[in-house]
């Protein structure tokens, strides 16, 4: 079995029972433990009962620490744990993840985000609310690896409902982490699971959901996405697969849009993701100094996109890093008298 499906796996209908908790907490886990009890904790505090909802983290062989043990000192029994038999890669674990839900809602929550309390009244909320809605999300902010805040999300809508438009609007661009989205079981019945990229595939994702539901939206700040030096995202920015996986993902969300809006949502999203490069090559060159990791990434944004404004960019960061060589040769610190020998 593949580790990167080639297209959407099929997720299992449950059968008909009387009883299903409301939603499933499924936490796909690999390598996380730092942030996995804190994790666990901000589900905990909002726990609405085994009746209604199931947690389990779903672990795909980490080796940083014993998971099931940091499950079971924290979960104190209520968290469930299922340990893969060998290790499958992010997609497959999020597909074992979504196929042992047994909720009705599907809260994919990896196990270094964590959400803030109000986070499933809310979710319940927009699913009673607007029941026509296949998924529901809402606003998050971005979190470093202390904890500390990056950033917060722009604003989707100004208050709580259906999104307007939404299928064009994600399409241009991943507005989405999976801490802030809960999708019902049935649509992941329906549409399968998550394929073809390790980077990208929830956007292609929420845009193929997109294509067939509504979704709802709550303006409340309610979900945390860590960024840190050692995520998945981070190692493929770093080696600079990355650039392959965004064109996959643009490639396969053109296939959702109307054939009408097709072209003008390609240059727009090319045009930002050339934007995202530039970042990446920035982040390459402050962080490790790398002039080659930095250049990928630039060479990936004039790929994407060649307008002024992203030449102007990218000649302007290559300047930088040819004065701060230079800078740092003019004042490289004399050899010791002890390392001047022949």
């Amino acid at each position: 079995m593949s580790r990167i499906p080639h297209s959407p796996p099929a997720i299992s209908p449950l059968p008909c029972v009387a009883e299903r908790p409301m939603f499933s907490v499924m936490i796909p886990a690999y390598n996380c433990a730092e942030f996995l009890e804190e994790t666990i904790s901000s589900v905990l505090v909002q726990d609405l009962g085994e009746e209604l909802m199931q947690v389990e983290v779903v672990d795909d062989c980490s080796t940083d620490a014993d998971v099931e043990a940091l499950v079971q000192r924290v979960g104190q029994g209520r968290v469930g744990y299922f340990r893969q038999p060998q290790n499958v890669g992010s997609l497959r674990n999020f597909e074992t993840c979504i196929n042992r839900a047994t909720g009705i809602y599907v809260h994919l929550l990896h196990g270094d985000d964590k959400i803030r309390p109000g986070f499933y009244q809310k979710m319940k909320s927009l699913f009673e609310n607007f029941p026509s809605a296949g998924a529901a999300f809402c606003r998050y902010s971005f979190i470093d690896a202390n904890g500390e805040l990056i950033k917060e999300r722009i604003l989707e809508a100004q208050q709580d409902g259906i999104l307007q438009n939404w299928l064009l609007r994600i399409a241009e661009r991943q507005a989405i982490q999976f801490a802030a989205m809960v999708v019902k079981r049935e649509v992941y019945e329906r549409l399968g699971s998550f394929y073809g990229m390790t980077y990208g595939e929830d956007w292609e994702m929420w845009v193929r959901i997109a294509r067939y539901y509504p979704v709802a939206y709550t303006p409340e700040l309610l979900a945390d996405y860590r960024t840190h030096d050692h995520s998945l995202t981070w190692f493929d920015i770093v080696n600079g697969n990355i650039s392959n996986h965004i064109e996959r993902t643009i490639s396969a969300i053109q296939a959702h849009l109307p054939e009408k809006n097709r072209k003008a949502i390609l240059n727009s999203t090319k045009r930002y993701y050339a934007r995202t490069h530039i970042v990446f090559a920035q982040q390459m060159w402050i962080k490790k100094r790398s002039k080659e990791q930095a250049e990928k990434h630039l060479h990936a944004a004039l790929s994407l996109h060649k307008s002024m404004r992203i030449f102007y960019h990218v000649l302007k960061l290559r300047c930088i890093m040819q004065v701060q060589n230079m800078q740092a040769e003019i004042w490289r610190p004399p050899l010791k008298n002890t390392e001047l020998k022949p």
